[in-house]
C-alpha cells in the first residue's frame, strides 16, 4: 500500500479521541504531501531546521509538532509557528520556549516529557521530580506556554507487558496531575509509536506518533 492508503487505514483503526501525528522526520516534502492529500494535517519532526524548511514548502494549514529532543538554542527556529512541543524535559527549556513565544506574541502549547523507559539514553523528567516541580509552582511562572499534558517513550523491546507497565505508570501520573490542579486544557497524553501504539491506546493514550508504518522505512543516509 502507498502513503495515502496507509493514512486512511490507520485513521479507520484509531478510536475516537486518539489523534494521529504522522512522524515525517527524514522524509521528503513530496511524501508529506501524499499524506496531506489523504487528509492528514498533523506532522511530527525532530529537527527544528528541517521542520522550518519543510514548512516553507508545504501547505500553510499543516500543524507542525516538535517530537524530538529540543535544544534551547534551536527554539527560535520553530517558535513563530510550532503547534505543539512534545519534548519539554527541563525548566530551562520551558523558560526558553516561554521567552521565544513572548517574542513572537504567541502562547505555545507544550507537553512535559517523562522518562519512563529503562534506557538511560531517553530524555525526560523523573516522575517524582516532575511532581515536586509542579507542586512548587514551576510551570506557573511562564505565561506564554500552555501545559497541555505529558509525553513518554517506552523501552524499545518486544516485551509487551514491560511496555504496558511503563505506559500505565505514565497514565497514572497524567491522571494524578490532571486531578491535582491543571485545568481542562491539560488533555493530551502522547504515547505510542509504530511498534507499540496499540498497547499505548489500550493504556489511555490520546495521541500516537507513527512514521515508518505510514511512510516506509527511513533512509538515514
Amino acid at each position: 500500500m502507498g502513503i495515502s492508503e496507509n493514512i486512511i487505514k490507520l485513521k479507520e483503526e484509531l478510536p475516537d479521541g486518539v489523534e494521529l501525528v504522522a512522524v515525517s522526520k527524514t522524509y521528503p516534502p513530496e511524501d508529506i504531501l501524499k499524506a496531506y492529500d489523504a487528509g492528514q494535517r498533523v506532522f511530527g519532526e525532530s529537527r527544528p531546521q528541517e521542520m522550518k524548511a519543510k514548512r516553507e514548502q508545504l501547505p500553510e494549514d499543516i500543524r507542525w509538532h516538535m517530537i524530538g529532543h529540543l535544544q534551547t538554542n534551536k527554539v527560535k527556529y520553530i517558535a513563530p509557528f510550532v503547534d505543539l512541543v512534545h519534548s519539554v524535559d527541563s525548566d530551562r527549556l520551558l523558560a526558553e520556549i516561554d521567552r521565544q513565544a513572548a517574542r513572537c506574541g504567541r502562547k505555545i502549547d507544550v507537553l512535559l516529557e517523562v522518562h519512563i523507559a529503562r534506557e538511560e539514553s531517553k530524555h525526560g523528567w523523573d516522575a517524582e521530580e516532575l511532581k515536586a516541580y509542579i507542586a512548587g509552582g514551576g510551570t506557573a511562572a511562564y505565561g506564554n506556554v500552555r501545559i497541555r499534558g505529558l509525553m513518554g517513550i517506552a523501552t524499545f523491546t518486544e516485551d509487551t507487558e514491560a511496555v504496558r507497565g511503563e505506559f500505565t505508570r505514565l497514565r497514572e501520573l497524567y491522571d494524578g496531575l490532571r486531578a491535582g490542579g491543571f485545568g481542562p486544557e491539560f488533555d493530551t497524553l502522547s504515547m505510542g509509536m509504530t511498534g507499540d501504539y496499540r498497547t499505548a491506546i489500550e493504556c489511555g493514550s490520546t495521541m500516537v506518533r507513527i512514521g515508518s508504518m505510514i511512510f516506509g522505512e527511513r533512509d538515514y543516509a
